[in-house]
């Protein structure tokens, strides 16, 4: 995963990885520049990527010391201890770099709701049709204002944004 990590002299290796994480926090990502006399450009963009995505995955999936040390199992000892001090000593910033990823999706927050079960018997075109419907309320508090959303949703929808509800719960308390 990380082999190409290997190339760069191990006395560097830590001050690299560094700058992985600086970048993943929202600081400067290492430059090219800095580093293009080890790599290519194509084996830079794979050792960037790599190295971000096992950061994001050793915190964003709540691994254990060990299954982080599992990832990299195929390093040198010298680039795996690397790896894991960089990791142990900003695996708390990496993860608050994460959740404001996560929180500026949308600043927007719910502050009420209100719901009204009705039952439709008939419509312009079917005059037996005695469908369930639910109308949804919510109150939506965004950039200090609350915006009022209204939803009507028949039963199939309210099971689809029940089930979608349920996976973003699942989402937050991993995070946590």
């Amino acid at each position: 995963m990380l082999l190409l990590l290997e190339k760069l002299p191990p006395g560097r290796a830590l001050e690299f990885l560094h700058k992985i994480v600086d970048g993943i926090c929202g600081r400067a990502y290492p430059r090219y520049q800095d580093y293009g006399s080890v790599w290519s450009l194509a084996e830079w963009m794979e050792v960037l990527g790599e190295s971000r995505r096992y950061f994001k995955a050793a915190v964003g999936q709540n691994m254990s010391d060990e299954e982080a040390a599992q990832q990299i199992k195929e390093l040198n000892e010298n680039y795996q201890e690397a790896v894991t001090k960089c990791l142990k000593g900003r695996k708390e910033e990496i993860r608050n770099a994460l959740v404001e990823r996560v929180n500026a999706i949308s600043c927007a927050q719910l502050q009420d709701f209100d719901w009204q079960f009705k039952l439709a018997l008939s419509s312009d075109k079917i005059s037996m049709l005695q469908m369930p419907l639910l109308n949804l309320d919510l109150d939506v508090r965004e950039n200090g204002e609350i915006k009022p959303v209204s939803i009507e949703m028949n039963k199939e929808e309210l099971q689809n944004l029940i089930n979608a509800l349920e996976a973003a719960n699942k989402v937050v308390l991993q995070l946590k």
